[in-house]
């Protein structure tokens, strides 16, 4: 076997993992209990319309054991433009009480509000700038520290983010102006 063909079988192996963590997160996200179809899925994220609100998801690079929770991060878009691109994560661990939480998008920190085991941009400022920082970084990540004090480290990939940002902004912009229901 040569080498050229070994690492042919490699970047094959990668894409078809890419392919499926992308078919799962859709699978994710329509199943989690909250109705929702899938609009646009590649890379490490996917569009879900639910109606009154579209959101651009993805799960953690780190998938959970069954027993524990599973890490997604997203931006959501309301109909009411009430939450227009917030930023959301479900956290791997529950931070400790007096921890901050902070979103790594490239190598921009951003400080996020907190409550159990979500965290949420601070505002439309905020949101915007996170938005901005995802179309140009490579990755994410949210860390905090958990009850005992040990630090933890949610990661993510940006692969496909700009697109799911943007579909499911639009999404909700022609269903707040009426074109589609």
């Amino acid at each position: 076997m040569t080498g050229a063909s070994a690492w042919g079988r490699v970047i094959d192996s990668l894409r078809m993992m890419k392919a499926g963590t992308v078919v799962l997160l859709a699978l994710a996200a329509t199943c989690a209990g909250a109705r929702g179809s899938v609009m646009f899925a590649r890379g490490a994220w996917a569009a879900i319309d639910r109606g009154a609100a579209c959101e651009a998801l993805s799960r953690s690079q780190r998938v959970a054991p069954k027993d524990k929770i599973q890490a997604v991060a997203g931006l959501t878009f309301t109909v009411d433009h009430r939450r227009w691109g917030e930023f959301h994560a479900r956290l791997s661990r529950i931070p400790r009480g007096d921890a901050s939480v902070m979103l790594k998008v490239g190598d921009q920190p951003f400080l996020l509000t907190t409550r159990a085991g979500w965290a949420w941009s601070r505002g439309p400022m905020q949101a915007q700038a996170i938005i901005d920082a995802m179309r140009t970084a490579p990755a994410m990540r949210v860390e905090s520290r958990d009850a005992a004090g040990v630090r933890f480290s949610d990661p993510y990939l940006l692969d496909g983010a700009p697109t799911a940002i943007d579909a499911a902004a639009a999404r909700c912009a022609l269903r707040s102006a009426g074109k589609i229901r």
